[in-house]
């Protein structure tokens, strides 16, 4: 964490374009000032120099000073411009050989930036995983992952157009669902259901709800077995006989859904054991379920359902990630939040995303570094030359400056020794 907030300290402390343009004014006025000092000194020394001794010291000080400040300003202003306009040779080099400058620029920063070993040993360095873990541990940054997420996911819902969705989706179903075999699957899934008798569950609701229905309806067991006797049976007697074969068929599913080993019930079992295992080898039975997944395929209500199981989840999804209290951006948000508590107290795990990383970054770095360096190249070639000089200048000009005021400083010293040594030299003589 120091190192992050020393590097978002530094980014903080880094100056904007307009104070470098006001430093570099401030430091050109440095520089000439103090050419214009050395002008005026050696304006008053050069007539005084006859007539007090070491008036020449001084006129050579302030020569060698001139001399300095003019040289180095001539290199620093060659560097940006033609100096006072005027087309010297080897002049103006930033401007004229801008292009070259950036290609040099893209290789340096290919070749000694985006190099493998030196992406590998930063992002080993750096324990990615961790710092991960303990940024995305805080529940606020969390959240702010997660609202991002439900953005960028609302906006792909909105960029998509549902009838290709609706394709993918019927290509899909055909593709998994329809081009396998239906009959031999749904046989070796029943006959597992059978041998674990899960179709018990099924067989009891079914007669429950056969019991239930028959318990509140005996109106409609009616005359089912009356209007099948003949004429002359009084009416009194078809009344009794509809009645004792309702309560015969009441009591038969009451005793079939109470008793587990009825005779029928085995029926059933036996039944469909006998239906998985003829769906699984029975070619007659599956080609009858084939002909019905035809029949099935070339129906167009399997592209409504495409599209209806597309709107649905479409709508589902968007509110969802539109309400910040909804059960999926909760999930993603603990999720997240988990995540983050992981790798920051698990170091194996930290170790493993940190290889990852490492091994991705290196792939795509190795992979796409020339193209990388390429941006900077292309994006100085695109620069006008004025605008480069600006940009480059108002960089290193400020330092540049020194040169100037160094030029001067040495030029006095290197003058006054100069003087000094002939002055010494000549009085030996």
């Amino acid at each position: 964490m120091t190192e992050t907030t020393d590097a978002a300290t530094r980014r903080r402390t880094v100056p904007t374009d307009e104070e470098r343009r006001v430093a570099l004014r401030r430091m050109k006025r440095l520089a000439t000032s103090l050419l214009l000092v050395a002008a005026a000194v050696f304006a008053v020394a050069f007539p005084l120099q006859d007539e007090i001794a070491w008036m020449g010291f001084v006129r050579a000080a302030a020569e060698g000073a001139m001399v300095g400040a003019l040289a180095d300003w001539f290199a620093v202003t060659a560097l940006f411009r033609h100096p006072m306009g005027l087309p010297i040779p080897h002049t103006a080099i930033i401007p004229r050989r801008k292009d070259e400058i950036g290609a040099a620029l893209g290789a340096f920063v290919e070749d000694e930036f985006l190099s493998d070993a030196v992406v590998g040993d930063k992002l080993r360095s750096m324990g990615v995983a961790r710092r991960l873990g303990e940024w995305l541990r805080e529940p606020a940054n969390a959240e702010r992952v997660t609202h991002e997420v439900s953005v960028a996911g609302r906006g792909i819902l909105t960029l998509l157009a549902d009838e290709d969705v609706a394709t993918v989706i019927e290509q899909l179903a055909r593709r998994h669902l329809l081009q396998p075999e239906w009959g031999p699957a749904i046989g070796r899934v029943g006959a597992r259901l059978v041998a674990a008798d899960q179709q018990r569950a099924a067989v009891d609701a079914v007669l429950e709800r056969a019991e239930s229905w028959l318990a509140d309806h005996p109106e409609s067991f009616g005359s089912m077995v009356s209007s099948r006797l003949p004429r002359w049976v009084p009416g009194f007697v078809g009344g009794l006989v509809d009645d004792r074969a309702y309560r015969e068929v009441l009591a038969f599913a009451r005793a079939v859904r109470e008793d587990p080993h009825h005779p029928l019930r085995e029926a059933i079992d036996q039944w469909l054991a006998e239906l998985a295992d003829d769906l699984q080898h029975d070619p007659g039975m599956i080609a009858r379920v084939e002909k019905l997944k035809a029949d099935l395929a070339d129906s167009p209500r399997l592209r409504e359902f495409a599209g209806e199981v597309w709107d649905s989840v479409k709508v589902s999804l968007a509110a969802s990630l539109e309400d910040p209290a909804s059960e999926l951006r909760a999930g993603l948000r603990s999720g997240l939040v988990e995540v983050g508590a992981r790798l920051a107290t698990d170091p194996e795990l930290a170790a493993k995303v940190d290889l990852w990383v490492t091994d991705a970054a290196a792939y795509v770095v190795g992979k796409y570094r020339h193209e990388i360096a390429g941006v900077i190249t292309e994006t100085v070639e695109r620069w006008d030359p004025s605008e480069t000089t600006e940009k480059i200048e108002l960089q290193v000009g400020r330092d540049l400056q020194y040169i100037r005021i160094n030029g001067t400083v040495v030029g006095a010293l290197a003058g006054l020794a100069i003087h000094a040594i002939a002055t010494a030299v000549q009085s030996l003589a």
